[in-house]
Parts: C-alpha cells; structure tokens; sequence
C-alpha cells in the first residue's frame, strides 16, 4: 500500500473550497482508495457528512460494477451500490472523482471515481427520481435503478444487485435504455488491408525493347549472308 495526494476533478464552481483532498491510499486488485471530505457529498441512496471514507469495489463475481463505501477504518458500511463503466481518453496518474452539478447549497452528488493509471472509471447509479433530478440540472443523461433497490443500499443482496434492471434518465424527463445512452468508446479500425493493383506499374518505355529487336535483326540478317556466301 502507498500514499499519494488525489486531485479532484469538479464539475461545478466552487466547489474546491467544500472538498479537500488529502493523502489517499489504494490497492490494484479492488482500487481502494480513501477520500476526505470537508462538507457533506451525495452518493446513491444517501448523503454522506463531512469526514474521511474509503471506496472499493466489491469482490462479487457479478460481471456488474458494484461500489461499496465505509468509513476510514472500515469497520461500518455506508453504501453498497452499482456503478457503470465511465471512459476517460486521458490516463491520469492520480485519483479523479467527478461530482454532478447541483442547486446552490444543496450536498454536491459524486458522479464518477477514476482509479489511478485507469482509462475506465465507475459511474455510480442512482436512485430514479434522484437521477431525473441530476439529469435535468446537468443537461444529461444519468444511470438510474428502481428507488426501491437504492433504499437500502447499506446491506442489498448480491443477486439483488446482479437482477436489478437499469436505465437512463434524459433532461427531458423520458427514461430509455442505458445501453442508448451510454456506449462504449468505438474500437479503433483496424488498418485495411493493402489493394492488389490489377496492373503491374511501368517502370520504363519500351524503347530499349525496340532497340534490341534491331539488333537481333541485323545479327540474324549478317549470319544469313555469311552463310549465303559460304555455299556459294
């Protein structure tokens, strides 16, 4: 385990002066890592007050995005919850934790967690009617699971997690499915392959071909007179 300074990337105006970063540790196979707090911060299903929390990814065999976060020693969970992938095109070698923009003085509500050295984050899933909230205020689209499965996020079941269906909410109030509003980043194209011209290129005239067909002739007509010579 090693120490380093997080950076955090907001997403609304003043927002630095609420969240101080301090020294955040973390672990490659779960990515848990420890964030600070210094005025209270959404997540799914609650709202976490000031202090210090460790996020990591539950060690499920669901092939979903499951988050858990406790509190700095660990021993009391706050949230259990999915997220979904989020694609950054850029590494960075710090933590990043993106917030969603929110009403003045209302908690700022966490919107995704990028491991350090990851192109790929979580993007954590809300509660419905939280998620209509957030995509309205942020002119986006937002993950969303059914408001009865977010209240208790403390203790869900895993197969209740690995079932719950999941959505997204647009600005406009509509819900549709989340694979039409979040994709994966398009694979780059692979090289096509070289054409096979259909004719070979001409690298010279054909003027040393005609002057060597001269000289054929005028070797073949001296070998016929020297030989008409020679029977007569």
């Amino acid at each position: 385990m090693y120490k380093f300074n997080i950076t955090l990337a907001i997403a609304c105006a003043g927002l630095l002066g609420m969240i101080m970063p301090k020294q955040a540790s973390a672990d490659e196979w779960n990515q848990k890592t420890q964030f600070t707090f210094s005025g209270p911060v959404e997540i799914p299903g609650q709202v976490l007050p000031a202090g210090t929390y460790v996020f990591k990814l539950l060690d499920s065999q669901s092939d979903r995005d499951i988050v858990q976060v406790f509190n700095k020693d660990e021993t009391h969970v706050y949230g259990t919850f999915l997220a979904i992938p989020d694609y950054r095109l850029k590494l960075s070698g710090k933590t990043i934790l993106t917030f969603e923009e929110r009403a003045a003085g209302a908690p700022e509500a966490v919107r995704a967690w990028f491991y350090p050295g990851e192109n790929y984050g979580h993007e954590f899933v809300y509660p419905k009617a939280k998620a209509m909230e957030l995509a309205k205020a942020n002119n986006q689209p937002v993950a969303s699971m059914p408001n009865e499965v977010a209240q208790n996020t403390q203790q869900p079941q895993t197969n209740t997690l690995k079932q719950t269906p999941l959505k997204a909410q647009k600005p406009t109030g509509e819900e549709y499915e989340i694979t039409e509003a979040f994709t994966a980043p398009p694979a780059q194209q692979a090289a096509a392959p070289a054409q096979t011209p259909t004719e070979l290129p001409k690298t010279a005239s054909n003027l040393p071909l005609i002057g060597l067909l001269g000289l054929l002739s005028l070797a073949t007509a001296g070998f016929l007179r020297f030989a008409g010579l020679k029977w007569n």
